[in-house]
């Protein structure tokens, strides 16, 4: 209604009785959202020329209302009033805010009817409008100052092709930096095509990367070839990835926690290109960055490549070569742990693929160790360890906390169940399921997805090993009601993301472990599923959960296999902890409870039950005998690894899983 003329018949206006036209029209001008102006305009006789427009006023003054009669005719202009300021949108110690002034008045005329003109009152003197202060100037509203903001603050999106990848400022200054670290490092060297050479072509491979709360890091272009068209015999030989084992980092973070140690981790920049070749491998030019000079010509590589199959081997011969110069032994236990000992400084070295864990017992000596690493690779110090191979490492006054909450946040996601309603248990109570059993999925390869996923997740969540074990027995023929068992772990995992694992900094100087079986609990083959769970000191290290190999004729028979599994787990531990210099000086305790497993260990009987499995026996007995190992019974009540072989009640289930280091992260 802003801006519109209402013309007003005196007849409609209140009588005396009770109230004026003055009156009336005061009362309209009180109301907050109207803005009432502009004169009373007198009906006159008509006229054949309109009457010239009024001159407009700087600042007109308010308009008087006078009582009309009957003959009159009164138009009222009224508009949207601003916004009232009060108090509590007005900054302390500001200027109130200027009185907005009425519009001039509006000339209204009627075509056959002439108006005579009015004697416009004279003009006001100027009012002198003060400025206005908004309320950023005033000091209401703090002022945000973004600093350090670039083009990598939103993420481009994932190019499809090179050309795509061209055509974005960040993807291209990626491009530009990993061509340039190809050619600093003299990669290759361009030849002329030789007849009849296999040449292996490449592709632009593109990924955003993040920090561990999931905030973006930087945008990383990677020329890599397609390893897959080498020929075996040809263009490569044997082929090799160095991976440490998850148990291998598990025990020294452990041990670095418990002796207060610093622990950082390093980056290698372009890994793969230290490593040298000693097949003939040629590849294409980049696109994109072919040379102009000799657009025919391919690479002949002097260094590996990110792609080729041998590269990973070439790049751990490189790496290990220079690392045992400066002192380190490759332990045998692992081959990607590195542990240096020198009087009473000592460090351990982890190292998976181009990534590496390095702790020592003193901040100096750790860093005298990154100088001469510095000195011989291109890496990257990124300060204490924070977050590793997707896991986010938090360190507190009570130890390590290990968690993969960012992992399972996309998880969720990836699987349409963000928004999902949580459970208490990752699997039911009920019996296993059947590989047979409903109908088979619509897409297999979802399911596949989803179940690798899982087994990833493990790494820090061992009241998943079960569940998980037990949707990867049927990837290669999954049914529905093995896409429901995996909906229900996701829906525990939806309540429990902030849970991780816990590495506490007590003593490690024992080694104990659990064993459990469940006798015939596969209803198709009737095999048996067997756990077990080790601690170094207070500290859960290792576990695993699965289906043994052949089939147990009685529980017994289950148990003791269970127990051998976990026995020669532990010989490969107090091996590993030789190699660290932590030697385990007391047996390791297996608590098993099942009695006739507990009394097999110990005494020589054979019967008619157990001839079958007398290699197993020999081993465990022999380690019994070496006092390496003890077997004792334990109540069911307290055998941790049950979580490791079956559905267990909520109750349980809870305590159970925090006998397991699974904690919620520290306040």
């Amino acid at each position: 209604l802003a801006g519109t003329t209402v013309p007003v018949r005196p007849a409609s206006l209140p009588s005396a009785a009770g109230q004026s036209h003055q009156g009336f029209i005061e009362e309209l001008t009180d109301d907050p959202a109207i803005l009432f102006h502009g004169p009373v305009l007198p009906a006159a006789p008509p006229a054949a020329d309109p009457p010239p427009a009024a001159p407009p006023a700087a600042a007109p003054a308010p308009a008087v209302v006078h009582a009309a009669p009957p003959a009159r005719d009164i138009r009222l202009v009224y508009s949207r009033r601003p916004r009232a300021h009060d108090g509590s949108s007005t900054a302390p110690g500001s200027a109130p805010a200027p009185v907005q002034q009425p519009p001039a008045p509006v000339q209204q005329a009627t075509a056959p009817v002439q108006q005579p003109q009015v004697p416009a009152a004279p003009p006001a003197p100027p009012v002198q409008q003060e400025r206005r202060i908004t309320r950023t100037q005033s000091g209401a509203i703090p002022v945000m100052r973004y600093v350090g903001l670039s083009a990598t603050t939103t993420p481009s999106p994932l190019p499809a092709n090179y050309r795509s990848g061209l055509a974005d400022p960040n993807w291209r200054a990626a491009m530009a930096e990993e061509y340039k670290a190809l050619i600093d490092n003299g990669t290759w060297r361009l030849v002329p095509r030789p007849p009849g050479a296999n040449v292996v072509t490449g592709k632009w491979i593109f990924k955003h990367k993040y920090h561990s709360d999931g905030t973006l890091a930087r945008h990383k272009a990677r020329w890599v070839v397609r390893g897959f068209s080498q020929r075996h015999g040809i263009d490569y030989d044997e082929t090799f990835s160095p991976v440490v084992k998850p148990a291998t980092i598990r025990a020294v973070l452990s041990i670095a926690a418990s002796r207060a140690w610093p622990i950082h981790q390093l980056d290698v920049k372009n890994a793969f290109l230290h490593g040298h070749l000693e097949e003939t491998v040629y590849c294409q030019q980049p696109p994109g960055f072919v040379d102009p000079v000799f657009p025919d010509h391919v690479c002949l590589l002097q260094r590996s490549l990110y792609g080729l199959k041998q590269a990973p081997r070439a790049w751990y011969q490189r790496f290990a070569t220079y690392i045992r110069q400066l002192g380190f032994v490759a332990s045998t236990s692992d081959t990607s742990l590195f542990v240096y000992k020198d009087g009473t400084s000592i460090a351990y070295l982890l190292l998976y693929v181009d990534d590496i864990v390095l702790t020592a017992s003193s901040t100096a000596f750790l860093q005298q160790i990154i100088g001469r690493l510095h000195s011989e690779f291109a890496m990257t110090d990124l300060g204490a360890l924070h977050h590793f191979l997707g896991i986010s490492v938090t360190r507190s006054a009570d130890g390590l906390f290990l968690s993969q909450r960012q992992y399972a946040v996309e998880l969720l996601q990836r699987a349409g169940m963000a928004e999902c309603h949580s459970t208490t248990t990752p699997v039911d109570t009920h019996a296993k399921l059947s590989a047979t059993a409903g109908a088979p999925v619509a897409d297999p390869s979802a399911y596949r997805s989803l179940a690798g996923a899982l087994q990833y997740l493990t790494l820090t969540r061992p009241d998943l090993a079960y569940a998980v074990q037990q949707v990867c027995l049927f990837m290669h023929d999954p049914r529905e009601p093995h896409l429901s068992m995996i909906k229900r772990i996701l829906r525990y995992l939806k309540g429990t993301l902030s849970s991780g694992l816990h590495i506490g900094v007590g003593p490690v100087q024992s080694l104990v472990a659990y064993s459990d079986a469940d006798w015939a609990g596969c209803p198709d083959s009737r095999r048996s599923t067997s756990g077990y769970c080790v601690y170094l000191g207070d500290n859960l290290i290792s576990w695993s959960s699965k289906r043994q190999t052949t089939v147990s004729r009685s529980s017994a028979e289950a148990e003791y296999r269970a127990v051998a599994h976990v026995v020669a787990e532990c010989c490969w531990l107090r091996q590993l902890l030789q190699e660290l210099h932590v030697p385990i000086a007391s047996a390791t305790v297996v608590y098993c409870d099942n009695v006739s497993a507990v009394y097999m260990t110990t005494n020589p009987v054979h019967h008619r039950r157990t001839k079958h499995i007398e290699i197993d026996i020999h081993f465990v007995r022999e380690k019994v005998a070496l006092g390496q190992v003890r077997v004792l019974h334990v109540p069911s009540s307290h055998q941790f690894a049950d979580i490791m072989t079956k559905g267990l009640p909520v109750q349980l289930f809870t305590e159970f899983r925090s006998s397991l280091c699974v904690r919620d992260p520290p306040a």
